[in-house]
Formats: structure tokens, sequence, C-alpha cells
């Protein structure tokens, strides 16, 4: 191949952009993390900024009203990154605390869900619509 094909080949894939995911794959990723069990509303704290600057780097905290003990699993779902599951904690009786935190690129403004796999088999979950000023998760944008 040459030198000429390669720059073309790159020039091209910088325009590609990834798609974003829509509110229904959201629904189809909750849907297969809880094999089709609907999820009660309660139990689930999502903490993160309503408005938010740079989508670079979002610090989030969920925590589950529960003793540590019965929460198995705390997922994160976006609506409108590329990949709408964004994170999967596994818990177990000596995580301590049912609580985790991390950071998370946001492509835009879009509505974020946590959802918490309870012992008993049962899912909880929290929502939570947030605003982002700068944009993360785009690759290939001409500034």
């Amino acid at each position: 191949m040459k030198r000429r094909d390669l720059i073309a080949a790159g020039t091209l894939l910088a325009l590609v952009r990834p798609t974003s995911a829509t509110p229904a794959d959201m629904a189809a990723a909750i849907n297969t993390f809880t094999g089709g069990a609907k999820p009660h509303t309660g139990k689930v704290q999502f903490d993160i900024a309503q408005l938010i600057d740079n989508g670079n780097a979002v610090p989030v905290t969920i925590a589950v009203d529960s003793p540590a003990e019965q929460v198995r699993a705390i997922a994160i779902f976006t609506e409108r990154n590329p990949q709408t599951e964004v994170a999967v904690f596994t818990l177990s009786p000596r995580s301590g605390k049912a609580e985790v935190s991390t950071r998370i690129r946001l492509a835009t403004s879009q509505r974020l869900m946590a959802v918490a796999r309870m012992s008993d088999g049962s899912y909880w979950a929290h929502g939570v619509d947030v605003i982002v000023a700068l944009a993360a998760c785009i690759e290939g944008e001409a500034p």
C-alpha cells in the first residue's frame, strides 16, 4: 500500500463518527441486565451534577439504601453514548458498603440510569437527566 493510500484511509477513518445510542437501546441494555424484570423505583441514589461543564471525566457515585450483603451488582446506563452500558460493579457481602464511585464520559446531554441487582432477585433503579456543555465520546469532529 502506498503512503498516499494510507493517508486517505486515515482521513476517512477520522471523519467517521461512532453512532449514538437511543433511548430504546438503553431500555434494551437494562432489559438484558435485569433478565426482563422491570426495576422498581427507589433505594438507589444517583449522585451526579445536573449541569456538566466537560463530559470527558464526570464523577458519579451510586449508593443503594440496603445492607451491602443484599446488593449483588450496580450498573450504569446512558441514553446517548455510543455504548449504553457504561459500567457494571459486582459486589459481595464483603464489600462493606453498597456504594460505588467512578468517572464516566458523556457524549451529550442525556438521561442516565443506575440499576441495582439485589440478592432476592429484585431490581431497583434511579434515573437522572444531565446537561453537558462540552461533549465527549465524539471522535473525528472538526474544531
